[in-house]
């Protein structure tokens, strides 16, 4: 089977250090085609709402550095000082006096552009010549469908065109995006409800939704298949940090609607409970949209100076073992399309605290499920836990790559690794 792989978020995340989420998403698919011999992997991307072929051989290199930059196997871009400085303060004896965070990202300055980077994906693409045949079009990055000339061109060609979904969250809650966002979340799932042959979804709840969505705006409904995702290996055994003082860890890109607003005003209330007695908080993640009340919290709480610390940029294998070591893995987040860091807790054996929402309930049900509203109920759970580790919870199994392939394998026609196939969902 000849299929088209839509690349166009991983080879814009070429000079991170530390995936996202739907990052490990892409390059998990990527990894998935590339290793089938029964797969012609095309990667292209898109250029002006069309599609254009990347080198493959490239491609094929590029894919392999991104996984040894991101398991931590390979030179990164990041701060090792900065980690360094984290382990040391965790690991002290006696509270520091001051937290160790990140810098915060500069408010009215874009980033600059990496030119090498750019230059790396002009050359790169044939950017005068369209992809060749093929018989399948696979978007698992949310991009190219904004504008629906990609997806219309491929129907017309006969080309089969499968799109996987991460959430709705730019629609059901605008209120924790960019403005702007809502608006163009809605035209590429309009879009792929219009013109996508079929729709991969994370989470039966993300199907709910979708199907919701669906029935408000009167759109076509194409066959939905729910895949949980799998986890990274790094995820599911190894070596722990080792301190004297309790932790917890949150994981997650810092915006608003990870409730971690509500999680520092937990924290500023134990604080004052506990004085140096009071746990740390880890919280590891890239600063997103919306989070000023973060980093006032961060920067200007005296109580959490030295107490709560902030990370970006992290490997897969130092933030595994800051997970292994905390007393909980905390997930507090007003809405969620998956949640993988709660999904990676629960399989490492960890103990999560996270809140009582539809993703959660139907991915971590074995967790300790607090109403994202109810702050006293999170400081209970969290100074019980600071007081006496947890009882080890409940095993939970992993999810793994390998059955969330098989689904994907049966549904558009490959054959599945595994004999036992999972039984796609169909919505």
């Amino acid at each position: 089977m000849r299929i088209l792989y839509d690349a166009s978020r991983l080879m814009s995340r070429a000079d991170r250090s530390a995936p996202t989420g739907v990052d490990r998403v892409c390059l998990a698919y990527a990894e998935w085609l590339l290793s089938r011999p029964d797969v012609v992997t095309i990667p292209v991307r898109g250029r002006k709402n069309r599609l254009v072929a990347v080198d493959t051989e490239w491609f094929r290199r590029f894919v392999g550095e991104l996984r040894a930059r991101w398991n931590g196997a390979a030179d990164a871009s990041g701060d090792p000082a900065h980690e360094a400085r984290l382990l040391a303060a965790l690991t002290a004896s006696v509270r520091p006096n001051l937290s160790v965070i990140s810098p915060p990202p500069a408010p009215s300055l874009k980033k600059p552009a990496d030119r090498s980077r750019v230059l790396k994906q002009f050359f790169r693409s044939r950017h005068v010549v369209a992809p060749p045949a093929a018989d399948l079009y696979l978007n698992v990055g949310h991009t190219t469908l904004h504008e629906p000339t990609a997806l219309i061109e491929l129907e017309a060609a006969g080309v089969e065109r499968v799109v996987l979904l991460h959430d709705l969250i730019p629609i059901t809650h605008p209120e924790f995006c960019r403005a702007g966002d809502g608006a163009k979340h809605h035209a590429r799932v309009a879009n792929t409800l219009r013109y996508a042959s079929r729709v991969i979804v994370n989470s039966a709840s993300t199907g709910d939704e979708l199907r919701a969505f669906a029935s408000r705006e009167g759109l076509p409904q194409p066959p939905v298949h729910v895949a949980h995702l799998g986890l990274e290996p790094v995820f599911i055994d190894g070596d722990i940090v080792e301190t004297t003082r309790p932790y917890f860890v949150h994981v997650g890109t810092i915006e608003a609607r990870k409730n971690l607003a509500l999680l520092l005003t937990v924290w500023r209330r134990l604080e004052e409970r506990l004085g140096e007695r009071t746990p740390s908080l880890v919280l590891v993640g890239r600063y997103g949209w919306e989070n000023e009340a973060v980093l006032d919290h961060l920067e200007r709480s005296p109580n959490l100076q030295g107490v709560v610390h902030q990370a970006s940029n992290l490997s897969d294998v130092l933030l595994a073992r800051l997970m292994r070591g905390a007393r909980a893995v905390l997930a507090p987040s007003s809405v969620e399309g998956f949640d993988l860091p709660a999904v990676e807790a629960r399989a490492m054996g960890l103990s999560l605290f996270a809140s009582d929402i539809p993703a959660h309930r139907e991915l971590t049900p074995n967790a300790v499920l607090i109403d994202p509203l109810d702050g006293l109920g999170w400081l209970a759970a969290v100074e019980r836990a600071a007081q006496e580790r947890p009882a080890p919870p409940t095993p939970q199994s992993a999810p793994s790559w390998a059955g969330h392939f098989d689904i994907v394998a049966e549904a558009i026609g490959l054959t599945p690794a595994s004999p036992l196939a999972g039984v796609s969902k169909d919505l």
